[in-house]
């Protein structure tokens, strides 16, 4: 098996998501994948084979975090697309076959990749007893994100609050099935984002994701309808830090950054 290590949402090495990508003729039984990734041990590593033509989806694609296999991966997602253009296995836009059914990812000319995944469905729920205290800050209002993303998020009173945050990470994994997403409004825009957020998602084994396409499916919608604009910019205020464009398109949101192969080999067990 061939593997690389890409950095996602960043222009740069060392910075941003990063994520196993292999590149397989077929998937192998799931104890395979999730022991891969174990060895792998960052947020998600991405499996994927390519799938005959004329279907529905040109590629097959799954991911896993070192202890579970996940519904959506925003990060792994563009990693994976980032490995097919430039090594050329896979020319133009191409269609992923997953859990969250077809997903696209489309080179751009500046060197970008935009992703085509569901907008996930925002309800609004009384903010969980113990969470402000897990949290360490009190929480302004909460959502539910859906099925595919699994989170609970928050919207916290500033970026300062955000930036701030060290969580209790074993209390907050009552409180969703993958974990939480604390956001603000971006204290200057004129920095060049318009929103923040941080994600910890203990019930994966990830104590906080560097950058996480995904939760920017759930922050898209919640900024936009705020802030009056389909098309945003947010950063993920981890210690790696990263940027996520977004478009909002109703039901569609589209999340486009760069990525960075850093170590390419073999595996060899």
């Amino acid at each position: 098996m061939r593997i690389r290590i890409v950095d996602a949402f960043t222009d740069r090495p060392f910075a941003g998501n990063p994520a196993g990508v292999l590149l397989l003729d077929a998937f192998p039984d799931d104890d395979r994948l999730q022991k891969v990734a174990m060895e792998v041990n960052h947020a998600e590593t991405a499996f994927a084979h390519r799938l005959p033509e004329g279907g529905e989806a040109d590629w097959a694609l799954r991911w896993f975090t070192p202890v579970a296999e996940v519904a959506m991966c925003g990060h792994a997602t563009l990693a994976t697309a980032h490995v097919l253009a430039t090594t050329g296995a896979h020319q133009g836009p191409v269609r992923f076959a997953t859990r969250s059914g077809v997903l696209i990812a489309t080179p751009r000319e500046d060197g970008s990749i935009t992703l085509d995944f569901p907008t996930a469905p925002l309800t609004e729920v009384g903010v969980p007893d113990g969470v402000a205290e897990a949290l360490g800050a009190e929480p302004r209002t909460a959502f539910d994100t859906g099925p595919n993303v699994g989170d609970l998020l928050v919207e916290l009173a500033d970026e300062k609050t955000v930036r701030g945050l060290t969580p209790d990470h074993k209390a907050l994994a009552a409180y969703s099935s993958r974990g939480i997403i604390a956001t603000a409004r971006a204290e200057d825009p004129s920095r060049g984002y318009d929103f923040v957020s941080r994600c910890f998602f203990p019930n994966v084994g990830i104590d906080e994701d560097p950058v996480t396409g995904s939760a920017h499916t759930a922050l898209a919608p919640y900024w936009s309808a705020r802030l009056g604009s389909a098309e945003l910019t947010g950063l993920q205020a981890s210690p790696r830090s990263g940027r996520v464009r977004t478009e909002l398109r109703d039901d569609r949101t589209l999340l486009s950054g760069r990525a960075v192969t850093v170590i390419e080999g073999d595996l060899l067990a």
